[in-house]
């Protein structure tokens, strides 16, 4: 067998194991994972305060759903703070109208943004301070409660379980074609650096959290610096969580069912560039992001290169020195990762049948990877909401 041949059959068996333990961890998931939902007890007996604080800016298409949504929740002892942060839209007027209606919301107008903030982290600064409760609930406004047990659970399951900071995960919405190509590709590139089960184990330093639903008590708030802390991160949300940990707090990201959704972006266009600006704000060093790249090139592209190159040499040679061995093992390997990308999409709630178009979304995510790496160059800006901010400059490991 020609030396070419035996590398590639090499390799492929190498990405065949990987793909193997990948099927294993979904069926770990299927079998195993806690998910909550609306049938999990609660509220508890004592239903300390909630204070619920959205930051919105230019949200006139999301923020009537998301406050009434919210406002209609069963949870007996909650108030919501909507921080509308510079919206030249009808975000304000909207919440206004609403605040007239229910005592239990409040609106903090933001007009200005100071030196060395990002507008979110701002906003719920902003927010937070003027909160009455013994909890903090943080949320966007893009969120869309479908139950009205949502408060309600998360703070059972917190007290059941001691927890300082509580993220419940979103069910993704993906109406469109590309929502169902590209999200579950890049969600699974998170994944690369923070597998749940190895966020939520207290001695591994893995951390990761959904600023979507955080539910977190003030004591851990303070102790991790507040937004001040986070004042100049696009994730702060990952930037909190991993302060959660290193102060030996409890953090605990959970999966959820019937209990809320986002529809993150609704465009090819506005996917990659926010999937960009995400892998910069959570990576965000050249050794992460390069690998990131390799990882994707290795794993999810080399089937189809390895089948591509197999395929041409099994026609060119007849079969000989070596590449019928090669090409089964390709054509295996197909098999196995596209078997694990069908029961991929149906975990995350994506179209199962769309699981052929995996290659194309890993291009697309590959290419909101190198869209991060962009951003590293010096000088360069992030935009967020429309507002241009410069970057700190994160180290290059």
């Amino acid at each position: 067998m020609p030396i070419a041949a035996t590398a590639i059959t090499a390799v492929t068996v190498l990405v065949g194991l990987i793909w193997v333990s990948r099927h294993i961890i979904i069926s770990r998931e299927n079998r195993h994972s806690f998910i909550l939902s609306g049938n999990y007890p609660g509220p508890p007996p004592e239903t300390p305060m909630i204070t619920v604080v959205v930051a919105a800016k230019d949200e006139a298409d999301n923020i009537e759903t998301c406050v009434r949504s919210m406002l209609a929740q069963d949870y007996p002892n909650f108030e919501v703070i909507v921080c509308n942060d510079r919206s030249e839209d009808e975000t304000g007027a909207i919440v206004q109208r609403i605040v007239d209606e229910d005592r239990r919301l409040r609106l903090i107008n933001i007009g200005h943004l100071p030196d060395g903030w990002y507008g979110k982290n701002n906003a719920m600064q902003h927010g937070i301070a003027e909160a009455r409760g013994e909890y903090y609930c943080m949320t966007d406004a893009d969120c869309r409660q479908h139950s009205t047990r949502t408060l309600s659970v998360a703070m059972q399951y917190a007290k059941d379980n001691e927890i300082d900071l509580l993220s419940v995960l979103p069910t993704l919405e993906m109406k469109g074609f590309w929502e169902n190509v590209i999200q579950p590709i890049c969600s699974a590139i998170m994944m690369i650096w923070f597998r749940p089960d190895r966020v939520n184990n207290p001695k591994c330093s893995a951390a990761y959290a959904n600023g979507a639903f955080m539910l977190i008590k003030p004591s851990a708030y303070q102790a991790i610096g507040t937004h001040e802390a986070v004042r100049q991160e696009l994730n702060e949300d990952m930037q909190m969580a991993a302060r959660i940990k290193a102060a030996g707090l409890r953090l605990r990201v959970v999966r959820s069912q019937g209990l809320y959704s986002v529809r993150m972006y609704t465009s090819l266009r506005q996917s990659v560039r926010g999937w960009s600006r995400i892998f910069f704000g959570t990576f965000g060093t050249l050794r992460r992001l390069l690998l990131s790249i390799f990882l994707m090139l290795l794993v999810s592209m080399w089937p189809y290169i390895s089948a591509a190159v197999t395929g041409a040499m099994l026609a060119y040679t007849g079969g000989g020195n070596g590449w019928t061995t090669a090409a089964a093992a390709s054509a295996a390997l197909l098999l196995l990762q596209m078997t694990a990308i069908w029961r991929y999409f149906h975990l995350m709630g994506a179209r199962p049948w769309l699981f052929w178009t995996y290659p194309i979304g890993c291009i697309l995510g590959l290419t909101a990877l190198v869209g991060s790496l962009a951003k590293l160059r010096p000088g360069a800006k992030v935009v967020w909401k429309n507002t241009p901010y410069a970057k700190t400059d994160p180290p290059l490991s």
